[in-house]
């Protein structure tokens, strides 16, 4: 069975919208390889649709160092507004995307990995279908902006790892709770 696993940059005070603003003055080497062990143990990614229509604007012309990386590998796009999803290698997932996702993830394959889409993350913690959890928590308290936990939903997580980088930038992996 595949795994679904999410890594999201968080702050203190739980904000995960518009990283770009207050994340990279705490990337370094140590969090650059926490990220790329998060890609290598992933063989699709799983956007929501605000995530997706970002990447697809970027990517597809992009000559990064990740552009052939992100253009190459199979993505699955979870919404019900997107009537395609027409950046390389995209599949679009929607109607009952708890069930479908489900489903996909019987499907024999490696794991599929969340990168933001915050939303879509909540969702899946709450369906119980989100495997692993990594938060990279910055030390900073960026006072607004999209939190990941705001509908007030209890979900039981288990710490199974931790690390503090040099930058002060915890990374944390949970597991659910009951596995």
């Amino acid at each position: 069975m595949r795994k679904i696993i999410s890594g999201l940059f968080i702050s203190l005070d739980g904000v995960v919208e518009a990283p770009d603003q207050w994340h990279f003055p705490y990337f370094d080497e140590d969090m650059g390889n926490a990220v790329q062990a998060m890609m290598n143990d992933s063989e699709a990614m799983l956007l929501g649709r605000r995530t997706y229509e970002e990447f697809a604007g970027y990517w597809p012309t992009s000559t990064d160092d990740l552009a052939g990386h992100m253009n190459g590998t199979p993505k699955y796009v979870v919404s019900n507004t997107l009537t395609s999803a027409d950046w390389q290698n995209s599949t679009l997932v929607s109607g009952d995307v708890v069930k479908e996702l489900a489903r996909i993830k019987e499907e024999p394959g490696g794991n599929l990995a969340i990168t933001g889409s915050g939303t879509l993350v909540a969702s899946l913690l709450r369906a119980g279908l989100l495997d692993e959890l990594h938060l990279l928590v910055h030390p900073i308290v960026v006072g607004s902006g999209k939190r990941l936990f705001e509908d007030g939903a209890q979900v039981p997580l288990r710490l199974t790892d931790s690390t503090t980088f040099s930058t002060g930038v915890l990374h944390l992996v949970y597991g659910r709770a009951d596995s």
